[in-house]
């Protein structure tokens, strides 16, 4: 069965992998003036400049703040491959531009520069698992005072801007979902954002916003190949070999037994065996596993050796025949006895 990949097709939310934590991340410096709120971790890398933070009046972290370590480097990372997916989906709709006054169903949107301008609205209306990526080739502007309003249960979670080259959003704006930009983002003044400000080669420059990245997002719905079971022998490799199998459950059984025990088979079936015991013998039986009317082993006692018709028959006369001799000699004994 052929499943479509997510390299091609949108069938699930971009994996942003340890980036998903991140409210900003930057590559050269973060910048902030005035009392930004960041609710999620602020990273850069491979740059060492932050500023504008370290709490009130100036920008306040609610999470961790990487600054040059592993941890944003791999978040960085994790940003490229995640740019690359999302620039790499086959688009549902190609040469939009302009998102003012539209209401768009989940799918992948591309065109050149995407803008919404001054004071206009963009609705994106789904459900819980909707997906929407927009493909923006070179600038994504976002203008003063405009909103994005998501409706059916839909989320920020699953709304991703791939932009060319860098992104801005204007001064007052309600902004949703994850910006993944190849060079810069500048969120202005009193801008709010529910989502990311991730850039990947440049700059993040941040004036007095919120910026809170969505939590509890649904796992990625990502379509696997069903894998039908192999059929296996149900009887274990290392299970002892099938001992001889008598043409019926009745009458004489010949053969040496290989195993000693109780077979945890049931029913069981029970068959008398002609023969003789030996001196010493606990058992004079063997019993048959029955399986489907036929029997599929014999199972002997644990102790004593049975024997098969014609040797306890044979064993029989030669005990006669020595009794016979014993008398006999016995017999001439005391003849003589009495002729003396």
């Amino acid at each position: 069965m052929e499943t479509a990949s997510a390299a091609t097709v949108g069938d699930g939310p971009v994996d942003l992998g340890t980036a998903a934590s991140y409210g900003v991340l930057g590559a050269t410096t973060v910048t902030n003036t005035g009392p930004t709120i960041i609710n999620g971790d602020l990273g850069l890398s491979p740059g060492t400049s932050i500023t504008g933070f370290g709490g009130a009046p100036n920008g306040i972290v609610n999470g961790t703040v990487h600054a040059t370590d592993a941890a944003a480097a791999g978040a960085q990372s994790d940003t490229t491959t995640a740019y690359n997916v999302a620039a790499s989906l086959t688009p549902t709709t190609t040469g939009i531009g302009e998102l003012s006054g539209l209401s768009l169903t989940p799918g992948v949107y591309t065109g050149g520069a995407l803008a919404l301008s001054d004071n206009g609205a963009l609705t994106l209306a789904g459900s819980a698992n909707s997906v929407w990526v927009f493909q923006a080739a070179s600038t994504l502007t976002i203008g003063s005072a405009t909103r994005i309003t998501i409706t059916g249960g839909a989320s920020a979670c699953n709304v991703f801007w791939q932009v060319g080259s860098s992104a801005t959003i204007g001064t007052a704006a309600q902004f949703q979902g994850t910006v993944l930009a190849q060079q810069s983002v500048t969120a202005t003044t009193g801008a709010t954002i529910v989502g990311r400000l991730l850039a990947r080669t440049a700059a993040v420059t941040l004036d007095t916003n919120t910026i809170t990245a969505p939590t509890g997002c649904s796992p990625l719905d990502v379509t696997s190949e069903t894998v039908s079971p192999t059929a296996t022998n149900p009887i274990a490799s290392d299970a002892p070999a099938v001992g001889p199998t008598p043409a019926d459950t009745t009458g004489a059984i010949s053969g040496t037994p290989l195993a000693a025990g109780t077979a945890p088979v049931a029913p069981m079936a029970t068959a008398s065996v002609p023969g003789a015991l030996m001196p010493g013998a606990s058992a004079a039986r063997s019993q048959l596993a029955k399986t489907g009317g036929s029997a599929s082993y014999s199972q002997l006692a644990e102790t004593g050796t049975v024997l098969s018709t014609p040797l306890a028959a044979g064993s029989i006369l030669l005990l006669g025949g020595v009794s016979l001799t014993l008398l006999a000699i016995r017999h001439r004994h005391t003849s003589r006895g009495l002729s003396a």
